[in-house]
């Protein structure tokens, strides 16, 4: 039984939820933004009295999966236009460092060349200092998806640490050639 797809989803106040149930899709409204989503057609969503609720067709497997991931996908949508999400990077290494001129971030990892990160739509990439990186929008899944390419460029490796990481993630470290 789907926990997440059970759970209704209460509209906060200054969010609106425009339903088009002939082409199955969601347009979510807020503060921040606007976002939309094609869920899948055996899915049903209704509003009533300020709450959203995803109701399923069966019980067969595909239906309960899709449930939770629908309800999810539109609480995310949700979350997103009122208070936005945020990932945080770290650079670790000597000559490692990162710098906003105008649109883009210049990346210097240790190559012969720095690496240029252009923003995209809805998205914004701020440079607190010269050794983070902060990643904000809307749209979780594109938030998520920008900051794991940054991470991509040096990903921080296991002998001494150096590379691009999350900010507060573990990175276990190995011992050496030396070691016995």
């Amino acid at each position: 039984m789907s926990r997440v797809g059970l759970k209704s989803l209460e509209i906060p106040e200054g969010v609106e939820i425009n339903l088009d149930t002939d082409n199955k899709q969601v347009v979510v409204k807020g503060p921040k933004g606007e976002l939309s989503h094609t869920y899948h057609e055996d899915m049903t969503v209704k509003i009533e009295d300020n709450v959203l609720t995803v109701e399923r067709p069966s019980d067969n497997k595909e239906h309960r999966s899709l449930h939770g991931t629908t309800r999810s996908l539109i609480g995310n949508m949700v979350e997103g236009v009122t208070k936005g999400y945020e990932k945080s990077l770290e650079i670790i290494g000597v000559g490692y460092r990162a710098q906003k001129q105008g649109n883009t971030v210049v990346i210097n990892a240790g190559y012969s060349h720095p690496v240029e990160v252009e923003n995209r739509e809805g998205i914004d990439i701020e440079v607190p200092s010269n050794t983070k990186l902060t990643v904000k929008g809307i749209d979780k899944e594109l938030v998520g998806a920008v900051a794991a390419n940054i991470r991509a460029i040096r990903p921080p490796e296991p002998y001494k640490g150096k590379g691009i990481r999350y900010e507060g993630e573990r990175v276990r470290s190995k011992e050496g050639k030396t070691a016995k």
